[in-house]
């Protein structure tokens, strides 16, 4: 009877997590092909365009909204438990409060296991065909750029064409193996620039040991200079600030790449932030079925449903809050971004260990 009673907790609770992320999902469809239909809406593209960028984007949305997915359907179950009276059936056959949101929250942490290595490497990628996608077709700086483990990848609008610059490497003021397509209008190949070196201290790169080959109406011709100048928007700032941005990487990818990306000349500060932040996302989930738990058990019977729900949306906001506040102290370096990652998994957890030692009471 208790496998059945265990198969039981565990079927509901997935059936509950799979409703709230379809709303979840709906909703974020709707949004984001507004955003992308607004985008090409000058462009001469089909409507299957913008909902194939949407179905690329989606997945990894949801992955940064799962703690509140699973807070959400970890509230929204045990109160349907509750309100069916379920609670004080299981509770005569030896299901306790806490034995019940053990098994929930534990559940909740190998969902988040099983999300880092199965689905993160899917979603990484399909947010990197997204940015490659949408770079084709856009003049905003925000798109023109995509990082990834093996290097930088950047497109610049030039007065007759465009230009896509592909990098190995960062190391100070410097850019390593270095290889630029300039095109035309037509994404036809107008030059191919190889250097093994590149000085990026301003927006004049001076390039070292360069090789240019030159495509005129399929004849090529190729010379060899020891020093050449180019003109980019990017400096050294803006590329540094390119190299913190790791929504094209998975959590595989970062760990088994760490001490390459630090030699790419990856930051490293803003590469454990990531990793670690990552790596809360198991205990994020474990914490939140906790918080979810304690409002639902701790809550008097003659509580109304109003009271429960306004609960429930006040303690979701303010998670998420101090989780932007976390973030943002660590960018301003009052706090280690690191230890930014797990702040709020920490606070959670000593709020609701207190609540937790009471939930058998009730």
């Amino acid at each position: 009877m208790k496998k059945v009673l265990f198969n039981y907790l565990l079927s509901g609770f997935f059936k509950m997590i799979f409703k709230v992320m379809l709303v979840f999902y709906c909703f974020g469809i709707i949004l984001n092909l507004f955003e992308e239909i607004e985008f090409f809406k000058n462009l001469d593209v089909s409507l299957f365009m913008p909902i194939s960028l949407t179905a690329l984007f989606i997945p990894s949305l949801m992955i940064k909204m799962l703690p509140f997915i699973i807070f959400i359907s970890s509230l929204w179950y045990l109160w349907n438990l509750r309100n069916n009276k379920d609670l004080l059936n299981l509770k005569v056959f030896g299901y306790s409060n806490f034995k019940i949101f053990f098994i929930l929250a534990f559940t909740s942490f190998i969902f988040g296991w099983i999300v880092l290595f199965a689905v993160n490497p899917f979603t990484s990628t399909m947010v990197k065909y997204y940015e490659q996608t949408k770079a084709k077709y856009s003049r905003d700086i925000d798109h023109l750029v995509s990082i990834n483990k093996n290097g930088l990848w950047t497109k610049e609008n030039l007065k007759a064409g465009y230009r896509i610059i592909a990098a190995d490497e960062i190391e100070d003021t410097f850019l390593k193996r270095i290889t630029i397509f300039d095109l035309d209008e037509d994404y036809s190949l107008v030059q191919k620039i190889h250097s093994d070196l590149g000085e990026i201290s301003n927006n004049n790169w001076i390039l070292e040991k360069v090789s240019i080959m030159k495509f005129d109406n399929g004849i090529v011709s190729e010379e060899f200079k020891d020093t050449y100048s180019i003109y980019s928007k990017y400096d050294q700032k803006k590329i540094n600030s390119l190299f913190r941005n790791f929504d094209t990487m998975s959590f595989l990818d970062l760990i088994l790449n760490y001490r390459d990306l630090q030699n790419r000349g990856y930051d490293k500060t803003y590469l454990n932030q990531n990793l670690n932040s990552m790596l809360s996302l198991p205990f994020f989930l474990f914490m939140m079925t906790a918080l979810a738990s304690i409002l639902t058990m701790n809550t008097l019977k003659k509580s109304n449903n109003f009271t429960y729900i306004v609960a429930g949306i006040i303690a979701c906001v303010a998670v998420y809050y101090f989780k932007d506040l976390s973030l943002a102290l660590g960018k301003t370096d009052r706090i280690s971004l690191s230890l930014a990652a797990w702040i709020p998994v920490a606070v959670i957890g000593l709020f609701s260990s207190i609540g937790i030692l009471q939930i058998n009471e009730k």
